[in-house]
Formats: structure tokens, sequence, C-alpha cells
């Protein structure tokens, strides 16, 4: 079997932390295992669910990390060994406060910041060379609101409207890097 690459969607495990705006990234990821009728399974050591999907005619590994966002690496750089991905055929999903809530953009490599779980990857990899899916999540609405407290917050009903329309582009801009990869 041929791997053509990973796409990982950082999050929280547990119900506690089920739609937050940390877990964007696994809002995602859940969506476009439906899209292609796939499933997701947990790892024998339970560090990671794991989805195989053939796509491009070449299986992509679809994989939430379960050791908690501020150790997303450790368990996805097992993956990426396992199966012999390059850097470059890596793409993340992940929540980023930088961003305005309901613009998403893409980006390879470059700083983290302050993201712990993309800290945590770029620490295992020993490399920033891998492919960002940016999910704006904003900055607080006050600025005396903690930000972890923001992160770690549920989306609002408004926005929870919006991420109809939203997390289906996420999966489109997916979509836009797989076709890249290989080539």
């Amino acid at each position: 079997m041929s791997y053509l690459g990973i796409i990982a969607g950082l999050g929280n495990p547990g119900p506690r932390y089920e739609r937050t705006r940390h877990n964007y990234g696994w809002i995602v990821l859940d969506e476009l295992v439906k899209e292609l009728k796939g499933s997701f399974s947990d790892s024998s050591d339970n560090s990671v669910s794991i989805s195989k999907i053939d796509l491009e005619e070449k299986t992509i590994i679809l994989v939430k990390p379960l050791t908690y966002m501020n150790l997303s690496g450790e368990p996805l750089v097992a993956i990426r060994d396992y199966y012999k991905i390059p850097n470059e055929n890596v793409l993340v999903l992940h929540d980023e406060v930088d961003i305005p809530f309901g613009e998403l953009r893409l980006k390879k490599g470059g700083g983290e910041a302050g993201h712990n779980g993309l800290k945590s990857i770029s620490e295992c990899f020993g490399s920033r060379d891998y492919q960002r899916l940016r999910l704006g999540i904003g900055k607080p609405l006050h600025p005396d609101y903690a930000v972890s407290d923001w992160v770690l917050g549920r989306f609002n009903e408004e926005e929870e409207k919006e991420l109809k329309r939203l997390v289906p582009m996420a999966i489109q801009k997916a979509y836009g890097v797989v076709k890249n990869w290989g080539k």
C-alpha cells in the first residue's frame, strides 16, 4: 500500500473539550471522515485515533492525537515515521487566535505563534517544515478575558451556525493541499 500523506486535526480528548474552539481541527477532521465514508479507530496504545482513506489512488492517513494538545507531536511523529511520510506531506488543522473567526489560511512552515500543539509538533519533527491549515477563532471579545479560557470555551450559537459554512470550506482547502502532494 502506498501512503501519500497525513492530515492531522489538533484537539483535546474528552467531553469537556467537545465543540470548543481548541478542538476546531478535530471538528473539521470528523466531518472530512464522514464525507469520505470512513471511520476512526484508536491505536493500541490509545495515543491517536486514525483513519486510512483512499484518495488520488493513494492512501491518506487522518490522525487525531489523543494526548492532549500540548503533546500532539509525540504520537504524530510516530505515525509519520511508521508510514515514512515526509514533513511536506503533513497537513495540520488547528485553531488560530491571531486570525479572525471565519477566516481560513494555509501556511507552510513558520513560527508557532504561541500554539502549544504546533510547538510540540515542531519539536518532535525537528522541523517547522510541515503544512498548516489555520482555522481562525479570533481573540477574546474582552481584553480581561484570558486567552486560555477563550480557546477552551465552546463555540457560541452564532459561531456554531457559521461553522456549517466554514467546515466545508476547510475541507476543500485540505483537498487542495492533498492534490499537490506527490507532484
